[in-house]
């Protein structure tokens, strides 16, 4: 079965950039939400809340039929969630208190079709640990104006950057949309299966991906 019209509910080009590898055929419509978080929230239940309330916000535009994706990325180091930063020194004090240190990366994906009232979530945790990177190559970073719109203030796929030293997992998922997870829940949903997905995720990246197999079978894996 053809997988319909979707909708992402996502002003990021990262994700935009992601969902076009698969060929599906896609429009962009950003929800305008307040993400706050609240008071002793875990990383994990904010990010999933926040795509949940992506979702609804963006569920006029779906066509009959169609799917809305929603999805939303944090980064927590330890119960300290790291949005995207308010200025450049804020940038700075995440860059630093994130060197040397190994952090996890939350990222939700919800899929909704409005019209049938079905749903289904996930939540993609990884950990990523960062190099001890210099004060001058975040000064050069920052420069580049590259942090100011990411989360945790930082790239995993930046190529000159390059923060991290360490990582084994979802690389798209870092990178704020977790493909192969998607897939499986189109899969799923009845949609069939598109078996090139996970290697022209992991060719688009450049990485051996060491746990798609495990993600195309339903398993918890980050």
């Amino acid at each position: 079965m053809n997988v319909p019209h979707i909708v992402l509910a996502s002003n990021s080009p990262r994700r935009s950039e992601i969902l076009g590898w698969t060929k599906l055929p896609f429009s962009v419509h950003p929800a305008d939400i307040d993400e706050t978080p609240l008071a002793n929230e875990p990383a994990d239940e904010y990010v999933l809340r926040l795509a949940n309330q992506k979702a609804v916000a963006s569920a006029s535009f779906a066509p009959f039929n169609g799917i809305v994706l929603a999805a939303d990325t944090t980064v927590a180091d330890g119960n300290t969630l790291m949005g995207k930063p308010e200025d450049i020194e804020d940038a700075r004090r995440m860059l630093v208190r994130l060197r040397g240190k190994i952090h996890q990366v939350h990222s939700a994906i919800v899929v909704t079709m409005p019209s049938k009232g079905i749903k289904r979530e996930v939540v993609c945790s990884t950990d990523v640990h960062m190099r001890r990177y210099t004060d001058d190559e975040i000064n050069a970073y920052l420069a580049t104006g590259d942090p100011i719109d990411k989360a945790g203030a930082y790239a995993i796929q930046h190529p000159e950057f390059r923060p991290v030293i360490k990582f084994a997992g979802c690389f798209a998922s870092v990178m704020g949309l977790p493909l192969c997870h998607f897939e499986y829940m189109l899969r799923q949903m009845g949609y069939g299966e598109r078996r090139e997905i996970p290697f022209v995720c992991q060719e688009q990246l450049s990485y051996s991906c060491p746990i798609y197999q495990h993600v195309l079978k339903g398993e918890i894996v980050g």
